[in-house]
C-alpha cells in the first residue's frame, strides 16, 4: 500500500531532474544536469558549463560560453548576446525559439507556447552554471523537445556568510558589475538562507550612424534578484525556497543592416535612418519552491512561478522613395512602403535610409505584453524488483501564457541631406491588435532501470494545449485544442570503469502557435513540428590520468520542419516541410600537468562538430513572402539556413598558484541565409552566404591575496571583421577586438 501511494504521488512532477540532496545531506533545488560529475551518468548527451566556466573569459556573451559545446549552434546579432539565436542539433534557432529555455528548472521564455521568440533570454552574465541536454530532454522537458533544453542555474544562496563583486571596464566604454551577498545561519525553527544579488552591463556600442556618430548605440540592463530559503527544524526533510529578480534592458539596436559593399568596407556603419531605434524592455521572474524527502526513496518537490515581460521595439520598419506615401483604406497604415531587407538592394531605396535621397521611412513600435505562470509538481521513487533497480520519475505542469500587441507605425520624411522630420504619428494598435493565450497541462513518466552494467530509461510525455486568438482589427476571434507526444527510450553500459556506451531513440514534437494553428486559410495553417532522433555515443573518463572525451552521432528525421517567421511580418512559424540533421560530436579535454603532478596545471580542450542539415523536398505551400525569413525558395538537397557544417572550438590555459591564462579559439564554416541557398542575394538581403568566422580570445588573472584578483582580456585578439548574419535585415558584422580590466573580490 505504502509503494502504491508513493507511486501515485511520484506521478507529478516537475521538468527536472530530481537530484534533491546534496552531498552533504542537506535538501536544494532540483537541477536539469545537476554537475559536471553527473554529465557521465547521463542517458543522452549533455554538458555543463559551472562558475569557473563562466567567469575564465568574464563572458556575458552566451553565444561565446556556448561555442566550446558541441552540437550548440549559435547566430550572433547585435555583439554582444543580447538577442541569442541557439540551435541544438539543427532545430531552427531565430530567436531560440526552437529550444526549451529555462532557469532554475522553470521555463523562460516570455510565453514558450504562444510566443517563444520573444527577445528576452536570461542573462548569462549573472549566472552561476548553464545546463544543456540534448539527447535526454525529449521526455522530462517541453514543449519544444524536437531540440533540447538548456537551463541557467542563477546564483545559489551560499552556505555561509559570503560578499562575491566584480567589475570590469573595457573598450567602447563597456561597464560590467557585478555583485551579491548571502548567508545561511542556523535558528531555533531550522535553517534559514538568503542571497541579495546586483548585475548591471553598459556599453556605448561599437557601431556609429551615419552623420550621428556621437549617438548612442550601445545598451544597459540592471538586474536586482533577492533569493530566501527556509530548511524547518522538523520530522520532514523540506526546504522552501522563494526567488524574486527584475530586468530592465535599455538598447539602441536596430533590425536594419548594411549593402553588400557597406558590410564589406564600412561594417561598424549604421544608416542615418535608424537613429529613432530603440527597444526598452521590462520582466519580472519569481517563484516558490517546496522541496521534501519523505524517506530515502522518496523526494517530491512542487513549484509556482509567475513571470512578466513587457517590451517595445520602436525599430525602422520600412521605407519610401515617396516623400508623401498615402495611406490604407482605414486612413492609417502608410501604403507604398518597401522592406527593409529588398531596400538594400535598391540603389534609390538604399539612399533614403542614408539620408542622401529624399523619401520617408516607417517606425514600428513593436510594442507587447507577455504573461506566464504556473504549477508544477515533482517525484522520484527507489525501488528495487528482483535483481532490476527502478528510479521512477513522473510530472504534471499546469502552465498559461499569453502575448497581447499593440502596435503602431510613424512616418518620417527624409529630405536628402541627413535630416528626419515627423510627417504622421501613428495610433496605438493600428499595425497590430491581437492576444494569443494558450493553456497547457503537461504529464511525463520515466523509469531508470539499472540491471547490472545496463541502464534502461523508456519515458513518455503528453501535453494537451487549448488555444486563443483575438485579432481586434479585424474583430476575428478563434480557438482550439491541439494534442501532442514525445518520448522513447535511451541507455547507457558500462564498458569498464573509464569507457561507458550511450544512445537513444526519442519522438520529439515543438508546437505551433496559436494564431497558426487556428488559422481558416488552408496556406497559413501550421501543425505541430515533429522528428525521430537517434544518437550512439562513447564517453571515456580516467580521473587518474585527467582524460576525460565523448564522441557521438546523431541523427535527427524531421516530419515537418516549422521555420521561424521572424521579420516577415506574420509572427507566426510557417510549415517547412522535411528535414533530416545527422552528425558526429567530440569534446575531449585533458591536462598533462596534472598527469604529470606539476604543481601547475595545463587544462586543455577540443570540441568539435560536423554536421549535414538536409531539406528532404520541395516545398509546396511556399506562399512568397512567408519564408522569406529562412526557407525562401527552398528545394530538396537544400541545407537548413545557419547550421554550418563545422563547429570547432579549442583551448588551452595555465593555472599557477598566483596568476593564470587562457586562450580560446572558435571557429565555424560557411552557412546559407535561406533555404534557396543563393551564394549571393537575388531579391533580398537575407538571402547570400554567410562568413566563415574565426575567432580567438585572451584572458589572465592574477592573485593579490586571498580576497583580490585582477582581471583582464582580450576579445577577438585577431579583430576579425565577419559577416555573422543576414538576419533580421541584411547582413551585419559582429563586434571587434575589445579590451577590458578589472578585479574581482571575494570575502
Amino acid at each position: 500500500m505504502t509503494k502504491t501511494i508513493a507511486l501515485t504521488v511520484c506521478s507529478l512532477g516537475n521538468l527536472a531532474a530530481l537530484n534533491a540532496v546534496a552531498d552533504d545531506g542537506q535538501l536544494t533545488p532540483l537541477t536539469v544536469v545537476g554537475g559536471k560529475d553527473r554529465v557521465s551518468e547521463l542517458v543522452g548527451s549533455a554538458a555543463y558549463l559551472g562558475a569557473e566556466d563562466m567567469r575564465q573569459q568574464n563572458y556575458t556573451n552566451v553565444n561565446r560560453l556556448l561555442a566550446k559545446v558541441p552540437g550548440v549552434y549559435t547566430r550572433e546579432e547585435d555583439g554582444f548576446g543580447l538577442f541569442p539565436n541557439l540551435s541544438i542539433r539543427g532545430n531552427l534557432g531565430t530567436r531560440s525559439e526552437k529550444t526549451t529555455i529555462m532557469e532554475d528548472g522553470i521555463l523562460m521564455a516570455p510565453a514558450p507556447y504562444s510566443a517563444p521568440g520573444a527577445y528576452y533570454s536570461p542573462n548569462a552574465g549573472r549566472m552561476h552554471g548553464i545546463e544543456v541536454l540534448k539527447g535526454s530532454s525529449q521526455v522530462k522537458y517541453g514543449p519544444h523537445t524536437t531540440g533540447g533544453v538548456i537551463n541557467y542555474l542563477s546564483t545559489p544562496v551560499p552556505d555561509e556568510e559570503t560578499f562575491y563583486g566584480k567589475f570590469t571596464f573595457g573598450s567602447d566604454n563597456t561597464l560590467l558589475g557585478h555583485a551579491y551577498y548571502g548567508n545561511t545561519v542556523d535558528t531555533n525553527n531550522g535553517r534559514v538562507g538568503y542571497l541579495l544579488e546586483m548585475h548591471y552591463q553598459s556599453s556605448d556600442g561599437f557601431r556609429s550612424i551615419q552623420g550621428h556618430g556621437g549617438q548612442s548605440t550601445g545598451f544597459e540592463r540592471i538586474e536586482p534578484m533577492l533569493k530566501i530559503f527556509w530548511e524547518p527544524d522538523t520530522a520532514l526533510k523540506q526546504r522552501f525556497e522563494f526567488k524574486v529578480g527584475y530586468t530592465n534592458f535599455d538598447a539602441d539596436e536596430s533590425y536594419l543592416g548594411l549593402s553588400e559593399r557597406d558590410v564589406k568596407h564600412n561594417p561598424h556603419d549604421r544608416y542615418a535612418a535608424t537613429q529613432f531605434d530603440n527597444i526598452n524592455t521590462f520582466q519580472t521572474r519569481s517563484y516558490l519552491k517546496w522541496t521534501a524527502e519523505p524517506s530515502d526513496v522518496l523526494k517530491l518537490e512542487a513549484s509556482a512561478y509567475y513571470n512578466r515581460f513587457n517590451r517595445n521595439w520602436y525599430k525602422l520598419a520600412d521605407v519610401s522613395t515617396n516623400p508623401m506615401p498615402g495611406a490604407d483604406a482605414r486612413g492609417r497604415i502608410a501604403i507604398g512602403r518597401t522592406s527593409l531587407h529588398t531596400a538594400l538592394l535598391s540603389p534609390m531605396h538604399l539612399g533614403v535610409l542614408q539620408g542622401t535621397v529624399p523619401g520617408s521611412i516607417g517606425v514600428k513600435a513593436n510594442n507587447r505584453d507577455y504573461y506566464s505562470y504556473g504549477l508544477q509538481f515533482a517525484g522520484q521513487y527507489d525501488l528495487t524488483v528482483g535483481e532490476v533497480d527502478h528510479t521512477i520519475s513522473g510530472g504534471v505542469r499546469f502552465h498559461r501564457d499569453r502575448v497581447r500587441r499593440e502596435q503602431w507605425v510613424d512616418i518620417y520624411g527624409a529630405d536628402g541631406m541627413g535630416g528626419f522630420t515627423t510627417l504622421r504619428n501613428g495610433i496605438r494598435g493600428e499595425e497590430a491588435n491581437r492576444r494569443q493565450q494558450t493553456d497547457a497541462i503537461a504529464v511525463f513518466v520515466e523509469d531508470s532501470m539499472k540491471i547490472g552494467k545496463l541502464t534502461l530509461r523508456p519515458g513518455f510525455r503528453f501535453e494537451h494545449l487549448d488555444f486563443e486568438f483575438d485579432d481586434y482589427l479585424n474583430n476575428a476571434s478563434r480557438d482550439g485544442d491541439l494534442n501532442v507526444w514525445s518520448g522513447g527510450v535511451g541507455f547507457t553500459y558500462e564498458l569498464s570503469d573509464a569507457d561507458s556506451l550511450f544512445g537513444g531513440v526519442y519522438r520529439g514534437v515543438s508546437t505551433p502557435s496559436p494564431n497558426g494553428y487556428t488559422n481558416p486559410v488552408p496556406a497559413s495553417q501550421t501543425d505541430e513540428e515533429t522528428s525521430i532522433s537517434y544518437e550512439l555515443g562513447w564517453r571515456h573518463r580516467d580521473d587518474d590520468r585527467y582524460l576525460g572525451f565523448e564522441l557521438v552521432g546523431f541523427y535527427t528525421d524531421f516530419d515537418n520542419l516549422l521555420a521561424p517567421a521572424t521579420g516577415a511580418g506574420v509572427g507566426n512559424p510557417a510549415n517547412g516541410g522535411e528535414a533530416s540533421v545527422y552528425g558526429v560530436e567530440l569534446q575531449l579535454n585533458y591536462d598533462p600537468a596534472s598527469n604529470a603532478g606539476k604543481a601547475y596545471r595545463t587544462p586543455m580542450y577540443l570540441s568539435a562538430t560536423w554536421t549535414q542539415a538536409i531539406l528532404k523536398a520541395n516545398l509546396g505551400t511556399d506562399t512568397g513572402n512567408i519564408f522569406t525569413d529562412f526557407q525562401g525558395g527552398n528545394e530538396k538537397g537544400n541545407h537548413i539556413p545557419y547550421i554550418p557544417e563545422w563547429k570547432i572550438a579549442a583551448g588551452v590555459g595555465i593555472d599557477m598558484e598566483k596568476w593564470g591564462a587562457n586562450l580560446d579559439a572558435t571557429w565555424t564554416s560557411t552557412m546559407y541565409g535561406t533555404g534557396g541557398n543563393q551564394r549571393n542575394p537575388v531579391t533580398s538581403a537575407r538571402e547570400g552566404m554567410v562568413d566563415s568566422a574565426f575567432q580567438v580570445d585572451l584572458s589572465a588573472w592574477y592573485q593579490l591575496d586571498e580576497n583580490w584578483k585582477l582581471i583582464g582580456g582580450i576579445y577577438n585578439v585577431c579583430d576579425e571583421q565577419t559577416l555573422v548574419s543576414r538576419l533580421p535585415e541584411g547582413p551585419r558584422n559582429g563586434r571587434g577586438r575589445h579590451l577590458y580590466a578589472g578585479f574581482e573580490v571575494q570575502f
